[in-house]
């Protein structure tokens, strides 16, 4: 395949552009292998359990209003042009957290390093809900928490080679390494098309549908499927330019502010699930089920990045054949039973824990080899069960339900949202540990059981409509508490209609 058609195709597109995602990924494991690690614990004069939390959240809190500013960069630079400026940064922030000297000088670098992974966690499923077509969207978005959990486990080996090192290059290096995948998605993304949507929005029509035909028809701008999305896309445009001016007080009034409370919420839900919280703290929640020894918790921690990996790979797959809802719906409720069992195993059998330096882990099952299993066992089946559910759909969701005029303002909040808890989360879980011990898990349990109730009544399907059909969802007679009867709304898109009037057409000019 030639280097050009490999730029037209889009699974090659959606899937180098989720390098975004794996900056994300990379953090996550670059602190998750060494918090409980004597090297650094030493070298940064053992931080409390409320520094470490503040360590760990700076991240969060760059990307907080990384996603906040990708939502007028995306419209201004461009999508494409708002990676390729999160790639830079995130290469800065590496450098200096590589050189930290200091937990300031760490906390300053990690903040960086989030201003990059907000840009990018933000606009990279906008990017690739709009160049991807309506039956593989969310296949193609899904790949950005696929992407995730490689850069977390790719992290996870190199952090668990180094810490053979006996030096303080066993925590640097793999901060070091991280400016690798900056650089790669830098240089690739710079050569990649622009979002056909954004073109067409900007008044560059002829390069939008330029692009739409590489995309769909290898370069074949009269082919009756291109004509018919093209065509859609202007419709949007054009009935876009008969309202007012765009501003972010439109996104909070009707018919936007529906839409805009689910992305936000969703979002938040999905941070509330506790699933980064235990990428995190992976080290904590695994002293506190009785493991012993950095090598044997780091190898136990393998384990739960190798089945985060593998289990996404079946939500890739079938995301966009078995639909939004269900797969919300039966991800919560097992989450919810996994953290329920954790917590109840863990305050039967565990008990106080005299520590030495680390104060976070205070409680923990000890000689009893049973409950320990079965901790560790529930917190795999935790992750599978995030990872098939809550990890794609989150991002797919809120990329593909807004319409253009809003599309990168609305998902820009709605990423800063999941940064937000992402941060109040990374902060508070350590001094949670600290005081309320296996308590902690039934909080986030309770958080399950409420989303799973939330997205039952109010998150309508969005399988197999194009970003413009949402308004067909969203705007119609259906109440919003009983978003289920969604599925009521007449299932022909618009766009084969249009299919069918280009193709005729085409034939009559024969």
């Amino acid at each position: 395949m030639s280097k050009y058609s490999l730029l037209n195709n889009v699974y090659f597109l959606g899937g180098f552009a989720t390098m975004g995602g794996m900056l994300f990924g990379f953090d996550i494991s670059s602190m998750s292998g060494v918090v409980g690690t004597e090297r650094y614990q030493k070298y940064f004069n053992y931080p409390s359990s409320s520094l470490q939390g503040g360590i760990v959240a700076a991240m969060a809190a760059g990307s907080f209003f990384g996603a906040l500013l990708a939502g007028p960069l995306g419209d201004k630079i461009s999508r494409k042009r708002t990676i390729m400026l999160a790639a830079t940064i995130w290469i800065v922030g590496s450098i200096i957290q590589c050189a930290a000297q200091s937990t300031s000088m760490l906390i300053v670098g990690r903040i960086i390093n989030g201003v990059a992974v907000g840009l990018a966690s933000m606009m990279v499923p906008v990017y690739q809900s709009e160049i991807a077509p309506k039956n593989i969207r969310g296949r193609i978005v899904s790949l950005q928490q696929w992407a995730i959990t490689w850069g977390i486990l790719i992290q996870y080996f190199i952090q668990y080679g180094c810490s053979f090192i006996e030096s303080d290059a066993a925590f640097r290096i793999p901060w070091g390494i991280q400016v690798v995948p900056g650089i790669i998605l830098l240089a690739g993304i710079s050569i990649f098309p622009y979002s056909p949507r954004w073109l067409a929005d900007q008044g560059r029509a002829e390069e939008a549908l330029e692009v739409l035909a590489n995309l769909r028809a290898n370069g074949d701008k009269n082919h009756p499927e291109v004509q018919a999305e093209f065509k859609e896309i202007q419709d949007a445009i054009t009935f876009d330019r008969t309202l007012a001016a765009r501003s972010y007080s439109e996104l909070f009034q009707a018919p936007n502010s529906r839409r805009v409370f689910l992305g936000i919420t969703l979002q938040s839900w999905s941070q509330l699930t506790g699933m980064n919280v235990a990428m995190y703290y992976i080290v904590f929640i695994f002293q506190g089920a009785g493991i012993t020894g950095q090598n044997a918790n780091l190898q136990a921690s393998s384990i739960q990045y190798v089945l985060n990996v593998l289990m996404t790979i079946p939500a890739i797959l079938f995301i966009d054949r078995w639909g939004r809802r269900p797969v919300l719906l039966i991800g919560s409720t097992f989450m919810a039973l996994w953290l329920f069992l954790i917590g109840g195993l863990m305050g039967k059998y565990g008990s106080p824990l005299a520590t030495d330096g680390n104060a976070t882990t205070n409680w923990a099952i000890q000689d009893n080899d049973s409950a320990s299993h079965a901790v560790i066992a529930c917190s795999y089946l935790f992750v599978c069960s995030f990872a098939i559910s809550w990890g794609p759909v989150s991002w797919t969701y809120p990329a593909e339900i807004f319409p253009l005029r809003i599309r990168s303002k609305a998902v820009s909040l709605a990423t800063a949202s999941n940064w937000a808890f992402n941060f109040a989360l990374a902060y508070a879980v350590p001094p949670l540990l600290e005081s309320i011990q296996y308590r902690t898990y039934f909080i986030f349990g309770g958080f399950c059981v409420a989303m799973t109730i939330h997205i039952f009544f109010m998150f309508p399907e969005t399988k197999g409509r194009t970003l413009e059909e949402m308004d067909q969802i969203f705007n119609s007679d259906v109440p919003i508490f009983k978003a289920w009867e969604a599925s009521k709304i007449p299932t022909a898109p618009r766009i084969d209609y249009d299919i069918e009037q280009k193709s005729e057409a085409i034939e009559e000019k024969k």
